[in-house]
């Protein structure tokens, strides 16, 4: 499949930060590292900041005061508001997902141990360190998630297709993060199965009977 892909909906700079430092759980990296494969603008972005890090661990180790590292940080980040440099180009994958993704799944879509989850959904959660959970999200056209909220924050990153919600419409590469301050109804556009990989880092917050009931059996 041909990633040269419009992206309209991006990672925020804490999320881009947050992995250059490695502080993020392992579910957020990788949705992070498979959007960046997808995305020229995140990935010259994350590139600002890891050159940002890279130059306060230089000046830290030469003993630099703190005024010292508050104007390289300045002028660092100076540098990255007048514009990302170009990215390195990421390396093609055929296929719908992305390298990093592949090296989780074990392959590509082909690879995916569906499970079923109502309503015609699909899932398949990937193995990750317990601070958050990610899974695969298979979800038919015309077909509704739950409506929901969160205790937490979900990133939502879409691989196939499209889907629509109270706040705009995300399509291949682009990335949906919903906090507690968040309440939506993900429903897939017409055309191909809506897959996305969705990480959280607690649980989601229904309002239905049905979905509640659901919610043990789905791990969600």
């Amino acid at each position: 499949m041909n990633d040269m892909t419009q992206i309209n909906h991006h990672l925020t700079d804490e999320l881009l930060m947050g992995y250059a430092a490695g502080s993020l759980p392992e579910a957020f990296n990788l949705v992070v590292a498979t959007h960046i494969s997808l995305c020229d603008e995140c990935r010259a972005q994350l590139g600002a900041y890891e050159a940002v890090g890279g130059a306060m661990l230089e000046e830290a180790g030469l003993n630099a005061g703190t005024a010292e590292l508050a104007v390289e940080l300045d002028a660092v980040l100076a540098a990255i508001d007048a514009g990302p440099t170009e990215p390195p180009a990421a390396k093609p994958t055929p296929g719908v997902f992305p390298s990093a993704l592949q090296d989780y799944v074990g392959g590509d879509l082909e690879a995916v141990k569906w499970r079923g989850v109502g309503m015609g959904v699909k899932q398949a959660i990937l193995k990750t360190s317990k601070s958050a959970s990610v899974r695969l999200l298979r979800i038919p056209a015309g077909a509704a998630m739950p409506d929901h909220g969160h205790h937490g924050t979900e990133l939502t990153l879409v691989l196939q297709g499209a889907f629509k919600d109270e706040n705009d419409r995300f399509a291949r590469g682009d990335i949906e993060i919903a906090t507690e301050a968040d309440h939506h109804t993900p429903i897939a556009d017409v055309g191909p199965d809506c897959i996305c990989l969705a990480a959280t880092d607690a649980p989601l917050k229904f309002r239905g009977l049905l979905p509640k009931l659901a919610q043990r059996f789905a791990r969600i």
